[in-house]
């Protein structure tokens, strides 16, 4: 509705929008955390608020800057497109913590509900973590754990009481434990007054200031856990705990006082959060030194040369092209300011794989090529696909990926996670393959059985759906057509065009020419009969048969490369041809404008904003699309109206409007435009606009996106410890009709207990949870990653999708952590405080040791109630493959169901009992699992108290009352109180009609 007037690159919404917005925010049940992203802004109408998104781009681009000073390449424009991608993935991860299911309404990471002490631990994790990675060069993982710091770290101004006490420098504690330390309220120490107002100055009361030293605090969110009498709320229109004792809030996430009680202290929380993150950032680089700093986050990074090399004795002459290939590239970039970049060579044969041999030194990767050597024989097929998998895994994203065989995979079982990884880290894979007419006289290859003749069909998938190339040569030409391997490694590479053609036909395509672009190369495979291109002037060459004067050709087995005459006019460039079986054409150029994209949903969960689409968006479901443009320097001007969507022959299948708070674009600013409905056919993404002159501009973006209708949503990403198991969650989301489905897993370390493939169903729009588990073996080396990839496929159709995690092996550090207690239902709750007699109050918990040392023991320590104990590990969000395929299992054991599907265990805990050791029953359940407990009270003993250990002996005191509150796990269906519903749509209502006559909204 909102989004069907949204026409222009820039457009102004008055009454419409506000009523849309209405509709939106009162759709959401919670809010906390400075804004995680851009959109939330609009969802919020606090335009000028300081968003994690913002604050944390700002920053990494500051201190990039700042560590580039001394060298005579500055600007924003010179940084790279892997600059902005790497930046994406620190801002990801950072508003990922509000958006993920096991991360958004944890106090612990949001330094909520006053438990500092567990925040301040995981927020050192973090940065150790950070750390780890980066040495061991796994930078993927390194910006993952650091979104997540500089998330939690950020909150902390924001949700507690150190701008209020009138500090104005860092609290330095959080992460240097050397520094002073500020003691933080217990729980019977009131922080708050009443605050019946929006706005609630003064409400923290005066002693924990005038303390000294001065006492913190942070504010109650919601309903877990739930807040003792008189402390502070989070606050804003929806926390649900602003209206108990005391009311109101002290969050200052936005300038809004809808949603922020202290709004009018969020400049100077985000004047500290950005402190805090600059000294992050600056700590890290020197810790890391410089130059890692700079790897770390792409910087000024060229594309990575990535070679998958067949190394059988038939491959002699395509050993010495990419030999040849890779020294002409080396000397290029020897005479460039910029970094050498990344080499990476994975060799194969039968059955051997490897090793990877990976280098930023330009003359260590020659010298592993001179000594590389094709020998032996061997029986087609190959290991082709291991190799391009470990390739993927190492290799940076946005990679371009060389393959030379001349035989078909013997691994095709690992296509879906190699294309899983492609499309994750938007590498393009092209093959260069070869077979000499001589080929079946000389018996260069053993063959035990007849081979299909489209035994290479994996790899022509492959390049296509990456937007690579398949160039199918022979051994004499393969030195000439290996120069693609030159023209799509060059830095600044852009994509004019990309389309196929899978039949004799006569196509026509065109490709847009700017006045930033700058040697334009056409790359055609297959059999032309007839190729014309045409200049914006109407100038024709047919390049066939003529010479100049608009291009030159050189033509190989398998290969037409074209390359545009020097003066290339601006304009709209024209290849019309005849082609007899398959076609596929390419046009790049050199521009430094380009652009990075991801497909997103609006968040109906704890906090507004758009959260990025894990693998392939949903067909038929509303999605945005967030683009981000690259390589504009600040003296240069560009705005962008529009994205079109296009299918696999470069037709036009969907118009998609963009739009921008101004209008100009800048690098790393983000255009967002709605599709109603994702297409239900693959397609690709071409970005158009015009430059400040009017000029039209447009960029392609080649990975053919694969709708889908299922989905695969990860619960929680943990960390591997040498020697340990460990258990990744997640749930498999069906958006079509009840049917079959089958989920493969692999990693790249042979750590998966169970490779699958696991058969299961599911219902119509419904889910099923699931786990895979990893088997950490001694001694791996700590900081090493585990890339795992999940792919689930529809048996009676083409839907598929994937996800994809990069598992980071940590030391076995000791066990800092207490455990924790989550209420999860209650069951019943008590009439009122002057009818208690006969009546009785139950709520259910789970008990969760968080260190990894497994909970040892229980007690019921006050309490005139009985707890009971559960075993079992299914949570109301859904069932678990594992509980499904038991389910006879425990039938025929004798166990009872117990709330969420639990078993009885009959083992019931009064006070004064001995603490019960149940280590037998959690030693053996995998993080994150909790033991569930059911506690069950008269309603005149209104409070009880639970003492909980892990095996390292941090215990836990656990308050439970009659007066908790449900905590709902369907969020998208909560209900609340109908006159607090009410009252929240009036005041938004008032306040939007108010807006609507005052003030206009840019969307």
């Amino acid at each position: 509705m909102m989004l069907q007037s949204w026409g222009h690159a820039v457009s102004v919404v008055r009454i419409k929008g506000l009523w849309v917005i209405l509709c939106l925010v009162l759709a959401l049940p919670g809010c906390k955390a400075f804004l995680p992203n851009f959109w939330s802004r609009v969802l919020t109408l606090s335009w000028d608020s300081y968003t994690h998104q913002y604050i944390t781009e700002q920053a990494v681009l500051n201190v990039t800057l700042e560590t580039l000073s001394m060298t005579n390449t500055q600007g924003q424009a010179g940084l790279g497109r892997g600059f902005w991608r790497a930046v994406g993935e620190v801002v990801q991860s950072n508003v990922a913590m509000d958006f993920l299911s096991s991360t958004r309404s944890d106090p612990i990471y949001h330094f909520d509900s006053e438990r500092m002490e567990e925040a301040i631990a995981m927020l050192r994790e973090f940065w150790d973590q950070t750390l780890l990675s980066a040495r061991a060069k796994d930078y993927q993982g390194a910006r993952h754990s650091l979104g997540q710091l500089l998330h939690s770290l950020q909150d902390f101004y924001s949700h507690s009481n150190w701008v209020e006490t009138g500090q104005q420098s860092l609290y330095l504690h959080l992460l240097q434990p050397g520094q002073p330390a500020f003691p933080v309220a217990t729980e019977g120490t009131p922080t708050c007054m009443e605050c019946d107002s929006a706005t609630c100055r003064d409400n923290l009361l005066p002693r924990l200031s005038q303390q000294h030293p001065l006492l913190l605090t942070t504010g109650y969110f919601g309903t877990y856990p739930p807040k003792p009498k008189g402390k502070c709320s989070h606050g804003g229109v929806l926390d649900f705990s602003r209206n108990q004792g005391a009311t109101g809030g002290i969050n200052k996430d936005s300038t809004s006082p809808l949603f922020s009680p202290h709004h009018y202290l969020h400049a100077e929380a985000a004047h500290l959060a950005t402190m805090a993150t600059l000294n992050v950032l600056r700590d890290l680089r020197d810790d890391v030194s410089p130059p890692v700093f700079l790897r770390l986050f792409s910087v000024k990074q060229p594309p990575a040369l990535v070679f998958v090399m067949d190394t059988t004795g038939s491959m002699f002459e395509e050993i010495t092209a990419a030999r040849l290939r890779a020294f002409s590239i080396i000397q290029a970039r020897a005479n460039t300011p910029e970094q050498p970049g990344t080499f990476l060579m994975v060799p194969f044969h039968d059955p051997g794989v490897g090793p990877v041999y990976e280098t930023d030194q330009p003359e260590e990767f020659m010298g592993y090529m001179e000594n590389l050597m094709a020998l032996g024989g061997g029986d087609e097929p190959e290991m082709c696909l291991t190799a391009i998998l470990l390739a993927l895994t190492h290799s940076p994203p946005l990679s371009e990926i060389f393959v030379f065989t001349d035989a078909s995979p013997k691994d095709a079982h690992l296509y879906n996670a190699v294309l899983a990884l492609t499309m994750e880290k938007q590498c393009k894979v092209n093959f260069l393959l070869t077979k000499d007419p001589s080929y079946e006289l000389r018996g260069r290859r053993k063959r035990r059985e007849a081979l299909s003749p489209d035994r290479f069909s994996l790899y022509s998938s492959l390049s296509s759906v990456s937007g690579g190339l398949t160039v199918f040569t022979t051994n004499s030409d393969i030195q000439r057509v290996s120069a693609i391997i030159e023209d799509n490694t060059a830095a600044d590479k852009v994509t004019l065009l990309h389309a196929e053609g899978d039949s004799t036909s006569e196509l026509s395509h065109h490709f847009r020419v700017d006045s930033s672009v700058k040697n334009v190369t056409l790359h055609l495979t297959g059999d032309l009969k007839y190729c014309v291109v045409s200049s914006p002037t109407g100038h024709s060459q047919s390049l066939l048969s003529q010479q100049g004067p608009l291009a030159e050709l050189e033509q190989f087995q398998g290969l037409y490369r074209i390359r545009l005459l020097s003066s290339i006019e601006p304009g709209l460039w024209h290849l019309h041809t005849i082609a007899q079986g398959p076609v596929t054409f390419n046009a790049i150029a050199y521009s430094r404008l380009d652009f990075l994209y991801y497909f997103a949903v609006e968040t109906n969960g704890t906090h507004p904003g758009l959260a990025r689409v894990e693998g392939s968006p949903i067909t038929g479901v509303p999605t945005f699309l967030v683009m981000t443009v690259t390589g504009l320097s600040h003296n240069e001007e560009a705005s962008f109206s529009h994205v079109t969507l296009l299918d696999a022959n470069g037709e036009s299948l969907q118009t998609v409007w963009l739009n921008s708070s101004s209008g100009f674009s800048s690098s790393g600013e983000e255009l967002v435009g709605h599709m109603s409905s994702v297409p239900r056919v693959p397609f690709c993404v071409r970005l158009s606009g015009r430059d400040g002159g009017g000029n039209l501009l447009e960029r392609v973006s080649t990975e053919m996106i694969q709708p889908t209708h299922v989905q695969i949503q990860i619960l929680s990403v943990p960390r591997l410890v040498s020697g340990h198991s460990t258990t990744v969650h997640f749930d498999v989301q069906n958006h079509g009709p009840a049917r079959p489905f089958t989920l493969t897993s692999d990693d790249d370390r042979g750590y998966l207990s169970q490779k699958g493939p696991l058969s299961f169903s599911v219902g119509e729009r419904g889910s099923v949870r699931g786990e895979v588990k990893l088997q950490t073996p001694e001694g791996a080396e700590a900081g090493g990653s585990v890339t795992l990839t999940l792919t689930v496929r529809a048996l009676n159709s083409l839907d598929s999708n994937y996800a994809v995690m990069h598992l980071t092996v940590v030391p076995p550090d000791p066990d800092l952590t207490p455990p924790s207690c989550s209420t999860m239902r209650v069951e019943r709750t008590c009439p009122g405080s002057n009818q208690c007699t006969g009546a009785s109050w139950t709520v259910s918990l789970a008990v969760t040791d968080r260190g990894g040392t497994a909970l040892a023991s229980i007690q019921l320590f006050e309490g005139q109630g009985a707890l009971t104990l559960l075993h079992g590990s299914t949570d109301p969000a859904g069932d678990s493959l594992e509980e499904r395929q038991n389910h006879r299992d425990r039938k025929r054991a004798g166990t009872t169901q117990g709330v969420n599907g639990n078993a009885e265990m009959g083992l019931r805990l009064v006070q004064g009992d001995s603490p019960l050791n149940v280590a037998q029953w959690t030693s053996g359940l995998a993080k994150p699992q909790p033991l569930w407990v059911r506690y069950t009270s008269p309603c005149c003993s209104p409070q009880a108290e639970l003492l909980v250990w892990d095996g390292a002996g941090n215990v836990r005191s656990c308050h439970l009352t009659a007066s908790q509150q449900r905590r709902m796990w369907d969020t998208s269906g909560e209900t609340n109180r109908a006159g607090e519903m009410l009252g929240k749509s009036i005041f938004l209502l008032l306040l939007l009609l108010f807006c609507s006559l005052n003030c206009t909204v840019p969307l």
